[in-house]
């Protein structure tokens, strides 16, 4: 599905140059839980964003499904981004002023569903996840837990078949993080391909494969 080939990253400042990835070559299967494990500075976030479509690479070849992502315009890689990728961050990202069930629609608006297919989905969502309770809470309302849970059903909102994670346990307590490693998992097992990044090598253990990264270069796969 995901094929990296020497995707190298760097960013430009005033007189200063910095090597972020230095030849990245990573595959990643179809229903893969992988977790990209690392410390902070090590490349793993830049690496994800790449592959999420948030970031390019400034040198290498990105192949989707065998696609290559560099020959394609910004609208469709934007399509790509809406439709076949879910994000979830260390940080929840969500609309304060709107409350739980109109978080978890947004990506379906920029998709163009309608407002009637848009709410089913997220009392769908709501149901699966047992929050139905909380469709009308706004976010100040919520535990941090609760709205990492949130941004997870946000992120599926549109079906995608790849889940990007990135540190999401990073703001919560060890008993929050153990409850979104249990819903990474169960997705996983339904199928979905997940790709995680995290400092934490206990919760790198939750994936099917390790991959560690250091310095801007995978060091064990």
């Amino acid at each position: 599905m995901i094929e990296l080939m020497n995707i190298r990253k760097t960013y430009y400042g005033k007189d200063i140059e910095t090597n972020v990835l230095k030849g990245v070559n990573l595959t990643v299967a179809s229903g893969e839980f992988v977790c990209i494990y690392g410390s902070s500075g090590s490349g793993k976030s830049t690496l994800l964003n790449i592959i999420g479509l948030i970031d390019q690479a400034s040198e290498g070849e990105y192949l989707l499904d065998g696609v290559d992502i560099n020959q394609l315009k910004d609208k469709q890689k934007a399509a790509i981004r809406n439709q076949r990728i879910g994000f979830v961050f260390q940080a929840y990202h969500l609309i304060q002023e709107m409350n739980v069930l109109e978080n978890i629609v947004v990506p379906l608006g920029y998709a163009g569903i309608s407002k009637k297919e848009r709410i089913k989905r997220a009392q769908e969502l709501l149901n699966e996840f047992h929050m139905e309770h909380l469709k009308s809470k706004h976010i100040s309302q919520l535990s941090g837990g609760e709205q990492q849970r949130i941004s997870i059903m946000r992120a599926l909102s549109n079906k995608p078949e790849i889940l990007l994670a990135d540190e999401p346990t990073g703001n919560l307590d060890s008993e929050n993080s153990k409850k979104v490693m249990e819903i990474l998992n169960h997705l996983n097992k339904k199928g979905m391909t997940i790709i995680m990044v995290t400092h934490d090598l206990s919760l790198a253990e939750y994936g099917s494969r390790i991959i560690h990264i250091e310095d801007g270069k995978i060091v064990e796969r």
